[in-house]
């Protein structure tokens, strides 16, 4: 049986990624920040094959555990890095977990004979970090693919600037790194939606669909969205899980970074949905999907669809 770490794992994301390798036969790690806090992993225990589930405390900023904690596994979800829109110190609230984790991760699973393929869950911020507004040049209409050059500002949100120099840590490193004996896929999901598997209150993309549903403005980022009622692209949790797995389980991705969206509406239509109302405008794919589909067979659900789990 093979054994699959998650950093992250019981997180919105992180939770469904659990389920699907608990799922499909695999022993499945999970890590925890505080193993003392059982709320935070608890709904995990009521899973099907949960005997095959193990909880282990890990800080990413910690390279002894990170060791400990990828020493046994076949597979690594590296999902663990904070979304964090308010914060008091960006730098070690962002920055730091976020670049040094990744730096701290690399380093040792390259050391760790037992792994055989990595799977870095990225954001959309590796390629804009003005999203969900357009990158420098383009309007918010314009579609945008893996073919695009990424977009870095340093007007962006520090969580968007942190995402996008880790991802240039992960492609810098396997462009130097020619004879790796395990394979690095990276997935870059959009605004991620749908209904969380667990009671958490911390899960940043429950409370955004909950602001957006309530039209609450909790600081200037958020008004922001309001005031220009921005085009705002959506991914369903669920269809990220099932990407990750097929990343995890395909062989021939190495250096591959996909972009993980469904469709693209302006604020206002999302706070319709939210409400079960229909939207004014009609979907649109701005960011595009066209090769994740192609190459790992995803079939992404409407964000109406992705809206309606939020309120069940």
């Amino acid at each position: 049986m093979k054994k699959v770490g998650i950093i992250g794992g019981s997180g919105f994301i992180g939770s469904y990624i659990t389920k699907i390798f608990l799922d499909n036969n695999f022993e499945v790690k999970v890590s925890a920040t505080d193993i003392l806090k059982e709320e935070k992993y608890k709904h995990l225990m009521k899973l099907n094959h949960a005997d095959r589930l193990y909880i282990s405390e890990l800080n990413v900023l910690d390279k002894v555990a990170l060791i400990d904690f990828v020493k046994d596994c076949d597979i690594v979800i590296h999902g663990g890095t904070p979304f964090v829109l308010d914060f008091k110190d960006a730098q070690t609230e962002l920055f730091d977990p976020t670049i040094k984790g990744t730096e701290n991760f690399l380093n040792v699973v390259s050391n760790t004979p037992s792994v055989e393929k990595v799977v870095v869950i990225a954001s959309v911020a590796a390629w804009n970090t003005n999203f969900p507004f357009p990158v420098e040049g383009k309007t918010p209409y314009d579609s945008f693919s893996e073919k695009d050059t990424p977009f870095i500002s340093k007007e962006s949100h520090p969580y968007a600037q942190a995402k996008f120099i880790a991802n240039q840590t992960v492609e810098k490193f396997i462009k130097e790194n020619s004879n790796l004996s395990f394979e690095i896929t990276t997935v870059s999901p959009v605004g991620v939606m749908g209904k969380a598997m667990s009671n958490r209150g911390d899960s940043t993309s429950m409370g955004l669909q909950f602001l957006f549903k309530n039209k609450i403005a909790t600081n200037p980022f958020i008004q922001m969205l309001y005031d220009t009622d921005a085009e705002f692209a959506i991914v369903n949790v669920k269809d990220i899980a099932q990407a990750v797995y097929k990343a995890a389980t395909t062989k021939g991705l190495h250096g591959k970074n996909y972009l993980l969206s469904s469709e693209t509406y302006p604020v206002s239509d999302i706070s319709l949905m939210l409400n079960n109302k229909k939207p004014k405008n009609d979907a649109k794919i701005i960011y595009q999907n066209k090769l994740v589909k192609q190459e790992l067979g995803i079939k992404f659900q409407s964000v109406l669809q992705t809206l309606k789990e939020f309120n069940i």
